[in-house]
Formats: C-alpha cells, sequence, structure tokens
C-alpha cells in the first residue's frame, strides 16, 4: 500500500523524486526571506537610532541658568551703584569710550568761549604760555563785551561776600570772579553766589616773598583765558567796593592807564632794599616801590604773566627782607611801559597809623562819617585831568564791619 506521502506526491503529478527537489527550493526561499525580513528590521532600527534627537546634557543646562542669573543679578547691582553713589558701570565705560569718526566743524565761537570750569592740571610754566596767546589784530570778527576780572587773592573765606554779592547783582555779563586761596581751602558758597566755583587751581603764597607775586600771575593768567575780560582787579578778603559796579566799570572802560603804584623811595625801606646784583637788568635809578593792590589792562596783564626777564633777578636777590611784592611790578612795569601807568592804585588803604601794615578797620569804626571821607574830599589825575573820583575800592575792612556795611552802603555807597 502506497505511503501517504507518495500519493500526495501523485496527486500534483510528481514523482517522489521531483517533489523532494522542489521541496528544497521551497525551504530555501523561504530561508532567504527570513533572512531579509532581519537585515529590513535592523536597518530600520540604525536608521532610527540615527535620525533620533540627542538629549541635551542636564549638567550644561544648569550652567547656562547659573551664568544667566549671576549675570542679571550683575547688571541689576551696577545699575544701582551708579544712581547712588556714581560709580559708572561697564555699560556707561564701554559707551563713553565709543568715539564718533566725524565731528561738526567748529566755528569761532567755540574758539573764544571762556573755559567752563575753572579748575585745570596745567603748570604755571603751561598757563602762562597758554595765557600769553593774544590776538595780533586789533579789530575783533565778532561783537566783544568787554568784562571786569575780579581777582580775589585770599587765604580762605571770604567774609565780606554778602557785600560783593549786592554790589555785583544785575551786571552778570561785565565781570567775572576768580579765587586764589590756601590749596586745602574748600569753599562752601551756595550754588546761587556769584563765588561759586570759583576758585582757580591754588599754591601756598607767603607774604613779602616771590610766592605772592607767584600768585598774582597766577590768577592774571588764568582770567587771560578768557578773552572777554579787558580790565584785571586785584582785592584781597578784606577790600570793599567804594561806588556802584556801574561807576567802576565807566571808570576802567574810559581810563587809557593801568592803575599801577611807583614811586621811588631812597629811604632803608626803598632803595636800602636794591641788590647791585641785579644790574644790568635793573638799575638803582629806576627801582620803584609801591602797594601790591593793582588795575591793569589786558595789554600789561600779559606783560606780566610773559616775563621772564626780570622774574629771574627778583626772585634770587630779592629776598628775605626785600619784600618782593612791593617792587617786582612797580619796577618791571616801570622799566618796560612807563608811560601806560598811572603810578598810583585806586585802591584806599589808611597807613596814618604807622607800622608795616595798614590799619584794619572793624565795626566800630564803620560810621557815616567815616565813609565820607573815603569817598569825599579826594583830588588825582585821571587821563591826565583833575578829578575828585579817585578810588575804587578800600581796604582793610574785618568781618565785624560786614554788618555796618550792609546798613550804610545803600544810601553812602550807591548798591545794596
Amino acid at each position: 500500500m502506497p505511503l501517504l506521502s507518495e500519493l500526495r506526491y501523485k496527486c500534483v503529478g510528481f514523482d517522489a523524486g521531483e517533489w523532494r527537489g522542489f521541496d528544497s527550493k521551497v525551504v530555501l526561499f523561504r530561508s532567504i526571506r527570513m533572512q531579509a525580513r532581519v537585515l529590513t528590521i535592523e536597518e530600520g532600527k540604525d536608521l532610527a537610532q540615527r535620525t533620533q534627537p540627542r538629549v541635551f546634557p542636564m549638567r550644561v543646562l544648569k550652567v547656562l541658568g547659573f551664568l544667566s542669573t549671576l549675570g542679571i543679578c550683575f547688571f541689576i547691582a551696577s545699575m544701582y551703584m551708579t544712581r547712588y553713589y556714581g560709580i559708572p558701570n561697564v555699560v556707561s565705560q564701554a559707551r563713553s569710550s565709543f568715539q564718533v569718526c566725524w565731528e561738526e566743524p567748529r566755528g569761532l565761537q567755540w574758539w573764544i568761549k571762556p573755559p567752563s570750569k575753572l579748575l585745570h592740571n596745567m603748570t604755571d610754566e603751561e598757563l602762562f604760555w597758554r595765557a600769553s596767546m593774544e590776538p595780533q589784530v586789533e579789530k575783533y570778527p565778532f561783537k566783544r563785551v568787554r568784562k571786569v576780572a575780579f581777582m580775589f587773592l585770599t587765604i580762605g573765606p571770604l567774609p565780606l561776600s554778602p557785600l560783593w554779592e549786592k554790589y555785583f547783582k544785575g551786571n552778570e555779563r561785565l565781570y567775572s570772579i576768580y579765587i586764589h586761596s590756601l590749596p586745602n581751602y574748600k569753599a562752601d558758597f551756595l550754588e546761587s553766589s556769584v563765588f561759586y566755583r570759583r576758585q582757580i587751581p591754588s599754591q601756598v603764597s607767603e607774604w613779602g616773598k616771590m610766592s605772592m607775586c607767584d600768585a598774582e600771575r597766577r590768577l592774571l593768567a588764568n582770567a587771560l583765558l578768557d578773552i572777554s575780560n579787558e580790565w584785571f582787579v586785584l582785592l584781597s578778603e578784606s577790600c570793599i567796593p567804594l561806588y556802584p559796579f556801574s561807576i567802576t566799570y565807566r571808570y576802567l572802560m574810559r581810563s587809557r592807564f593801568s592803575y599801577v603804584g611807583a614811586f621811588d623811595d631812597p629811604s632803608p625801606h626803598g632803595r636800602g632794599r636794591y641788590d647791585p646784583n641785579m644790574a644790568p637788568e635793573v638799575d638803582i635809578s629806576l627801582w620803584r616801590k609801591a602797594s601790591q593792590w593793582f588795575e591793569v589792562n589786558r595789554e600789561l596783564a600779559v606783560i606780566i604773566i610773559k616775563d621772564t626777564k626780570f622774574y629771574p633777578k627778583f626772585k634770587e636777590f630779592c629776598k628775605p627782607d626785600c619784600y618782593v611784592d612791593e617792587h617786582y611790578f612797580p619796577t618791571m612795569l616801570t622799566i618796560e611801559t612807563p608811560h601806560k601807568i598811572a603810578n598810583r592804585t585806586i585802591t584806599w588803604v589808611d597807613w596814618s597809623r604807622g607800622g608795616a601794615h595798614p590799619a584794619t578797620f572793624g565795626k566800630a569804626d564803620i560810621t557815616e562819617s567815616f565813609l565820607k571821607t573815603i569817598v569825599e574830599g579826594q583830588t588825582c589825575l585821571f587821563n591826565g585831568q583833575k578829578s575828585n573820583l579817585c578810588y575804587m575800592f578800600a581796604r582793610k575792612f574785618a568781618p565785624s564791619a560786614l554788618e555796618p556795611l550792609l546798613q550804610l552802603a545803600p544810601d553812602l555807597l550807591g548798591y545794596g
């Protein structure tokens, strides 16, 4: 009886040998298909692994977050310190370091405007050199309003400043103020005061020594930086004005001479101070003496600050009992410009009490009759003509004199 498998072969028309060959081919085909499916699945896994996005490491995210927080805190702290303590922040420093590649062309007004601040870091040599630069063309190409420079040579405070405030009021375009005090003195003027921030870079000056003349030249040089200053008045903290500003202004602007005292004193306190080593620049016949308080125009102010001929002689040989501040300027100007000085000052002072210093007047001295003796009954020359108007200022007045001066000034002095 045929086997069941053989019957199956015969039913499909194959003999047993042919069927076995066919069966082995089917098995081979199935094996190939299985391998293909396995390869396809593995390639799919690899592709999925290659296209799957990478996850950012958590540690890096934490570091970035910390740095961002730190940057925000630093920015807030910097803004706070800038606002409340005035410490510049990084942003402002970066902006300030940025420079514009192109600037608007500067016109004449930029070159002639006075310095916005009086403080600077120039040495005396640099300052005098800069201040000695003067226009050589007489006619100005702009409307120049001439001003009077009031130069206060002081130790420290100005106790009579309230009186001066009243004197200057209403004349802001016609004057400028400069203060030379001890270097360590810090003024406490109100922002509304005419003396606010009017101190110049100063050095220690001693009475009777060359440092006093240096201080006066320093005041002149700083005032010369303002092209509008035409007259220069040297004052102390004990000086007061004797007339309204308008009268003083017209008096100076109309004058053909500068007011520097210069007289020949044959006594031991005059020619007796002369040193022969000062020749040939200074001859004893031209040795002059005067008070240090002067009023000079711009031309003579430049001559004083640019001097290098007489300064070394006076600095070396006029000491220690020579009192160089009483001889340097009067002698030099007598030699250089004798026809341009009036040989007198317009600052009144009282030497009648004798001694090395003039009289000082306090509260008890300030009366109506006293002030009238100063402003009335005087005779002098003004532009070569006799005049009763001789003194514009007076000294020395103590701080205690302020109260009665404020009371009497409106009626007797014409201001306040």
